[in-house]
């Protein structure tokens, strides 16, 4: 996959690839730290390749948190609270306990960000609250392994 994305963004003229690293952080898996390596490898200014890919990110989870907002809204304005099963109880209980802050620093080393964002505002965090921290989470991995990649291609020429 990171091929592909590769040979998509490398392929568009030198002025709009960091479009294309917009577009390939935009996909859950790739994120905003996977957008940054691509870029990064291909020879892009790295400044340009982090923002362009924490801001493809950013809006792909904007757009999850903001459907899984608008569907839970709907659903619990108009039917009683369902019982939770035992799996979805034990998935509350480790959202307790590390919270909106911990959930979205974390997340990303299991899940994308996409997905976990949407998740938390399924259980009733603030979508305010889940895309503050979401967003301060794509920063941080995104600066965080456009850093790393720049300093690996300098020491490997």
């Amino acid at each position: 996959m990171y091929d592909t994305l590769s040979n998509f963004t490398s392929g568009l003229p030198e002025l709009l690839q960091w479009v294309g690293v917009m577009l390939a952080a935009a996909i859950p898996f790739v994120e905003s730290y996977g957008g940054s390596v691509i870029g990064v490898i291909l020879g892009i200014n790295p400044v340009v390749v982090i923002v362009a890919a924490i801001i493809g990110n950013v809006v792909s989870m904007l757009i999850f948190v903001l459907s899984a907002h608008g569907v839970r809204s709907k659903v619990t304005g108009r039917s009683e609270p369902k019982p939770e099963s035992a799996r979805r109880e034990k998935l509350r209980a480790r959202f307790d306990r590390y919270g909106v802050a911990g959930v979205s620093l974390l997340g990303q080393t299991i899940l994308p960000s996409q997905i976990t964002s949407a998740a938390m505002v399924s259980f009733g965090a603030s979508k305010n609250a889940v895309i503050l921290w979401q967003t301060i989470s794509i920063i941080i991995w995104g600066v965080a392994f456009g850093v790393l990649a720049t300093f690996g291609i300098t020491i490997l020429r």
